[in-house]
């Protein structure tokens, strides 16, 4: 069927189908969100099993080869044991011709309550008008992050199934449902599978991150890797009233509180000493990609609720969050953190910070500098405390080469399926997206790239405002729908590679 039509009939024939199954697709999405696969937090793992069980159904009614592979269990803190939700492989049609694609995805979501600030139930999909009254929007816990974008992908190969065209290329898919909480088992797993499964896959797609724009897409080429640490400082055990000792002896918060003042400046400059020695220079064909880049200092702002950021320009702001790293602080664990007064003063605290790393800076050097700076900076408080510094998570930085004939497709791709916001006098006719990277970390990008040497896109189909791990997370019902669309044509722009 596919030899007889010209690309363009084929690809409004494909387009056409997927705007007249809309209601099919967004329908799918509500019931996939309705699943509360959280895998962060113990008590819902049942329920990411459960996930993992109905997205094994949904591929296997692709007629897809669906294994789901037991990955055993993971001790938590408290020493009960959990098991780990298993991974999904399979393959659909398999043609020594077809290039093979290898598509990765996961069906866990992060923590989501409604008093967390939520307008609507995480878990129930709602679609509401947005500002303009052309984008409608779809809000629940994993619209964006990572459920939308999966289906989208199985939408995309049930259009061809269902107008009877001939695959364009061989698919394997490779879903998880612990990637809110660090991926556990899928290095080990691809690893034993580098040689086996991994041996004809040509590329790697994961459509797992958002655009850097509202309404331009974008293909991302980069994303930064990330160092956790947890500093601890301790003095007894247990807690002390501070009208008791305070005032007499070295309290861990104050101790703890000063080492956290002490990694970075009010300019956002991080002062640990050598950090930046490894951090990749900067070259002209890299400058050049940011002169282009579609992106609204001011949009941005309003997406994030913030009066001012450190930068004040658009190629500084981009390269502090691409390709310079950054240290943040998240919390401090053993402090009082409840509404009202508690005067206590607590016996272990522990500090919490990220480094957000970039090439070609090495994680142990990372994990060096930090512990001599912290150790050197609470040998001079002369505290009799007891400090520990750990990096319990960390994760290296990813780069790809956006001269891949994989990145030329996907360009190619988005041109066709046109997968552009707002009214059509503000689209890009036949313009090329922005060429990104992205500031957090994907650890399976590069994760991939190195155990199985194969070229690795991402291509993601979320907004910049889409709120991935925040309150009123949302798709809108164009990205989603227009993200199929690409997939489609990308499908078709990978096999004219071959």
């Amino acid at each position: 069927v596919m030899s007889s039509l010209s690309s363009s009939a084929l690809e409004k024939e494909i387009f056409q189908y997927i705007d007249a199954h809309q209601s099919d697709f967004i329908k799918e999405l509500k019931e996939w969100v309705a699943v509360e696969s959280d895998s962060v937090q113990p008590h819902l793992r049942k329920e990411v099993i459960r996930m993992m069980a109905l997205a094994a159904d949904r591929l296997a009614a692709l007629g897809a080869t669906v294994n789901l592979l037991n990955l055993g269990s993971h001790q938590l803190p408290d020493g009960q044991d959990l098991p780990l939700p298993p991974v999904i492989l399979g393959e659909l049609r398999r043609d020594a011709h077809n290039p093979t694609v290898c598509f990765y995805g996961h069906v866990d979501v992060q923590p989501a309550k409604k008093e967390d600030g939520w307008k609507t139930d995480p878990y129930m999909l709602t679609e509401i008008d947005g500002v303009y009254l052309a984008i409608r929007n779809l809000y629940g816990r994993g619209a964006t992050d990572n459920k939308g974008p999966v289906l989208a992908w199985i939408n995309a190969v049930e259009t061809f199934k269902a107008l009877k065209l001939a695959m364009p290329v061989n698919f394997k898919f490779v879903i998880e449902g612990m990637e809110e909480a660090g991926s556990l088992g899928l290095e080990k797993l691809l690893e034993e599978e580098s040689q086996c499964f991994f041996s004809d896959v040509d590329y790697i797609v994961i459509s797992d991150n958002l655009w850097l724009s509202n309404k331009k897409p974008a293909l991302t080429y980069g994303s930064r890797g990330n160092a956790c640490f947890f500093v601890e400082v301790e003095c007894g055990d247990k807690d002390l009233h501070s009208g008791t000792f305070g005032g007499i002896i070295h309290e861990p918060m104050t101790d703890l509180i000063a080492l956290l003042d002490s990694l970075v400046d009010p300019t956002g400059h991080i002062q640990i000493p050598g950090i930046y020695d490894s951090v990749a220079a900067l070259t002209e064909e890299e400058r050049k990609l940011y002169e282009s880049i579609e992106f609204d200092l001011e949009e941005h702002k309003n997406n994030s609720g913030v009066k001012k950021f450190l930068y004040g320009t658009k190629e500084e702001i981009l390269l502090h969050l691409w390709r310079y790293p950054s240290l943040s602080i998240h919390g401090i664990e053993g402090a009082f953190h409840e509404p009202g007064i508690k005067t206590v003063i607590p016996a272990k605290v522990i500090g919490k910070f990220s480094i957000r790393q970039v090439p070609h800076m090495d994680l142990s050097a990372v994990k060096q500098q930090v512990v001599e700076h912290l150790e050197g900076v609470f040998s001079k408080r002369n505290s009799p405390n007891k400090l520990r510094v750990s990096m319990p998570l960390g994760a290296k930085p990813w780069l790809a080469d956006v001269n891949d004939p994989l990145y030329k497709a996907a360009r190619r791709a988005i041109k066709t399926g046109l997968l552009l916001l707002f009214f059509q006098f503000l689209m890009f006719f036949g313009e090329d997206p922005d060429l990104i990277r992205d500031g957090s970390t994907v650890p399976v990008a590069r994760m991939f790239q190195t155990i199985t040497q194969k070229s690795v896109i991402m291509l993601p189909i979320g907004a910049a405002d889409d709120g991935e791990h925040s309150q009123n997370e949302k798709i809108s019902r164009h990205n989603y729908i227009e993200g199929t669309k690409v997939f489609a044509a990308f499908f078709l722009e990978i096999s004219k590679l071959h």
